[in-house]
């Protein structure tokens, strides 16, 4: 097996129906967040850890995502013929940032069903699983940082944060205990999907960045369909647990839930206010609304 993080899955095979009816034709990836679509921002993050292949798993009505991937001979001409260089190479950086391949999941059988369906891409080796709705805005690329981590302790990684209070319930919670020598590590020994608050094994909140050894692949080709008839990939990790170390990181950096509308409206302001060219603008603006 080799052990260097070359490959990154991007589940995208989602319905996206939390941002009907904007997502009845156009897919939640490519939904704008700012001035690119929200599978962009995952793709720029791995590239920048690393990554030399990226893997999108997709599923019907995404063909979309592999179009603003590619080259349009048809815009770049245009673009040329009127001179605007400057969009030119955009549009040209954009076809030409990542050796990308696709997969189709024919169903929606889950999370773990989604990865799975990428195994022959990834082959006997580590990968990296990025969820394209989260955006972590980070000095550092969060899954870079989850790399290192890998590298250090040779187990799978998973990105956590800390949530307090009820809202934990919303999450898939690790059990287990902080690490010694790093308190941004974990020692995971098992986790709970959703539990109440008063159930909560810890404060610690898996969110959607995996670091993962090729064994998960066998795991969820055994694990039975849970809730819905889909796979889990939390129980396929648990399984894992029984095999070979685990571990819980807390980034550095800021997570957006892009596929929530809320999340997604304060995305677009944050990172907007980090542009140069909209900062002063929208700052001036949001102070003039009458909140």
């Amino acid at each position: 097996m080799s052990k260097r993080v070359r490959k990154a899955v991007f589940p995208a095979a989602g319905l996206g129906t939390r941002f009907l009816p904007a997502t009845k034709a156009v897919p939640k990836e490519m939904l704008s967040l700012v001035d690119k679509p929200i599978i962009q921002y995952g793709v720029e993050e791995a590239l920048a850890s690393g990554i030399e292949h990226i893997i999108i798993v997709t599923g019907r009505g995404k063909t979309t995502m592999e179009d603003h991937f590619d080259v349009s001979f048809e815009l770049d001409a245009t673009l040329e013929r009127k001179g605007k260089r400057e969009l030119l190479e955009l549009s040209r950086n954009v076809a030409s940032m990542a050796r990308i391949s696709y997969v189709r999941q024919k169903e929606p059988l889950g999370l773990g069903h989604a990865v799975l369906c990428a195994k022959d891409l990834v082959g006997d080796e580590p990968f990296a699983v990025l969820l394209p709705d989260d955006i972590v805005d980070a000095d550092r690329p969060c899954i870079g940082q989850m790399i290192d981590v890998f590298n250090e302790r040779g187990g799978s990684v998973l990105a956590t944060m800390a949530i307090e209070g009820p809202a934990i319930s919303a999450y898939g919670v690790l059990a287990g205990s902080p690490d010694q020598d790093n308190p941004r590590i974990f020692n995971c020994n098992g986790m709970v999907e959703k539990p109440k608050l008063e159930s909560a094994p810890s404060n610690q909140a898996i969110v959607g960045r995996y670091v993962l050894t090729p064994r998960i692949f066998e795991l969820l080709e055994e694990t039975r369909p849970g809730a819905g008839g889909e796979i889990q990939l939390t129980d396929g990790i648990l399984a894992l647990l029984r095999h070979e170390k685990v571990f819980g990181y807390t980034f550095e950096g800021k997570r957006y839930d892009a596929g929530d509308k809320f999340g997604m409206l304060q995305a677009t302001i944050e990172l907007a206010l980090k542009r140069p060219e909209f900062a002063d603008r929208l700052r001036a603006y949001l102070k003039e609304l009458p909140l």
